[in-house]
């Protein structure tokens, strides 16, 4: 039986196990919208407010599911709205399926209403990308799409389709779900080798991204550190990957990270990274980092091997799959002298902990650490309420840290805490500041009219503060453009838009709140009022090295 292109989209979407897709309607998908239409019994449509919201959305559900998110936007502005969430998906190595409509086949190149080359304007920032130019081409192509965005290292993949394409009968045939392609492990030599250096080391520590997230390597990950008695540190995109209290694990490492992880990374002998980067953040000056320490690193993308550092063995290859073949080679060995060094590593970090009277932002988190249930979603904008949300949240389930990590796209956290919610069927949680949440409030719309549960916790100085704090310790307090000065209510702001609220000034007035907020059937707003001088520390200045680590104000 022939169906339409429009149809045969939605039909694959169903063979490929969706059930639900972000968007936003327009001509060149209105045939597309028509067969959803048709479909809503068995998948449903989130329409959000703004295509990147729904961009972000998709993307926030992949990363709580670990299933591919789907987003859809017809041309013109409405495809290049998408642009900075495929980006964040890219940066992330998130799986995410995007589905554009075009002007008619006989339309393009003739710069016709709303037409844009989008698959141009993508390819950089994404693992592939495909204009559909057949009917009979479209429903292989989607599942090309699908098995490309989650093999191997996940990551975003769009999809082009003309309008005449999808008005365009042919004949469907469903197909079962696509499955990734088969993981691998590295070559045995390097297996091997990397083996012989890990066992000749005193000082190891096991250093790890969100690529374990992606390769289910948890265990695998914790029999290593068991075996080499290694302690644990991971970069932002490992958050949650393993349960934050397990007594190895020293949070997270970087330029705001943990100071006893930064410190064991920066004093280990032997580090062995699994599916992370290297990048800017982590490393500070290349040139100090790591100089006492053989790097054992393994990834699934072999681009990531000796890109910005050099590792003395780079093992290209799934993490779990190496792993469980480099597990037998390893020689248990405690290390007693390294652990008492840990040991003291965390005794210093704890008296760098200061409880100020007030209303701190880490008393803030702290507060909303202790509603949080296992199965919680987090998810942040970006900024100082980002890090602080990542150094004293606690996570007992994979996957339930949702933030944007490579790109730092301010504004992601609304949508993409609203697709986590999608995902999960859980309460979500957002934790934002009043910079971030000002980009892309207007997707508290979305959130009411969905009746998604949702804990929004704002934490308002006042001030853009990340940059403000660089401002402070290294461009001699010029504030330029920094002090927000603006009168939004966020309270009223929240009922405009059909959302509950309140204000807490204090630790009394916030747990109150909290308690009312997890308590909404919908989204509710905290506006939780911090000082504008409130610091991320410790900090790693831009290009400096653990020598000039800040761990206080005035150092």
């Amino acid at each position: 039986m022939k169906i339409s292109g429009a149809d045969i989209v939605v039909q694959t979407l169903l063979e490929q196990g969706c059930d639900v897709v972000f968007g936003y309607p327009g001509g060149q998908v209105i045939n597309l919208y028509d067969s959803l239409y048709k479909y809503q019994d068995s998948i449903r449509h989130v329409l959000t407010a703004h295509e990147q919201g729904a961009a972000h959305a998709a993307d926030g559900y992949a990363r709580a599911s670990g299933r591919p998110g789907v987003v859809i936007a017809t041309s013109g502005p409405g495809a290049t709205n998408l642009v900075t969430g495929i980006a964040t998906a890219y940066l992330d190595s998130v799986p995410l399926i995007a589905i554009t409509g075009n002007v008619m086949g006989s339309q393009i190149g003739t710069d016709s209403f709303q037409e844009i080359d989008i698959t141009g304007i993508t390819l950089p920032i994404t693992k592939h990308n495909y204009f559909v130019g057949r009917v009979e081409e479209l429903a292989d192509t989607l599942r090309e799409a699908f098995r490309l965005a989650i093999s191997g290292r996940p990551g975003p993949v769009l999809v082009d389709i003309p309008k005449d394409v999808q008005i365009a009968k042919t004949d469907y045939q469903p197909k079962p779900a696509v499955q990734p392609d088969e993981p691998f492990a590295a070559k045995e030599i390097r297996i091997t080798e990397a083996a012989a250096t890990i066992n000749a080391a005193r000082r190891p520590f096991v250093y790890f991204g969100g690529g374990v997230i992606t390769a289910g390597a948890a265990e695998e990950l914790l029999a290593l550190a068991e075996k080499i008695d290694a302690p644990i540190g991971c970069s932002m995109m490992g958050l949650s990957a393993i349960p934050s209290d397990h007594p190895r694990f020293l949070g997270m490492q970087g330029m705001h990270g943990h100071y006893a992880c930064s410190t064991a990374m920066h004093h280990a002998d032997c580090i062995i990274a699994l599916g992370v980067r290297f990048n800017d953040r982590v490393t500070g000056d290349r040139t100090k980092f790591a100089r006492h320490a053989k790097i054992v690193h393994i990834d699934i993308d072999g681009a990531e091997l000796d890109k910005t550092v050099h590792p003395t063995h780079g093992l290209r290859g799934d993490v779990g799959c190496t792993l469980r073949r480099l597990l037998p080679l390893l020689t248990a060995a405690p290390h007693p002298e390294w652990q008492q060094q840990v040991a003291a590593f965390r005794k210093e970090e704890a008296a760098q902990q200061t409880d100020r009277p007030g209303l701190t932002p880490q008393k803030a988190l702290k507060m909303l650490d202790a509603h949080l249930t296992p199965n919680t979603p987090v998810a942040t904008d970006v900024g100082q309420h980002q890090m602080w949300a990542a150094q004293t949240l606690h996570f007992q389930k994979s996957r339930r840290f949702i933030s944007s990590g490579g790109l730092g796209t301010m504004g992601f956290g609304l949508g993409a805490a609203i697709g986590a919610a999608f995902a999960t069927g859980e309460r979500a949680v957002l934790v934002t500041g009043d910079g971030s949440f000002g980009m892309n409030c207007n997707e508290l719309a979305t959130a009411v009219s969905c009746k998604v549960p949702l804990v929004i916790l704002l934490l308002n100085n006042g001030v853009l503060g990340m940059v403000r704090q660089w401002q402070t310790l290294f461009f001699d307090r010029h504030y330029s453009n920094t002090v927000l000065n603006r009168q939004t209510d966020y309270v009223a702001l929240a009922a405009a838009f059909g959302a509950q609220g309140s204000v807490a000034q204090t630790p009394e007035q916030l747990e109150a709140a909290l308690a009312a907020a997890f308590a909404a059937d919908g989204p509710y707003v905290i506006d939780c009022r911090i000082d504008k001088d409130e610091f991320v520390l410790p900090m790693l200045p831009p290009g400096g090295s653990m020598d000039d680590i800040i761990t206080k104000v005035g150092d």
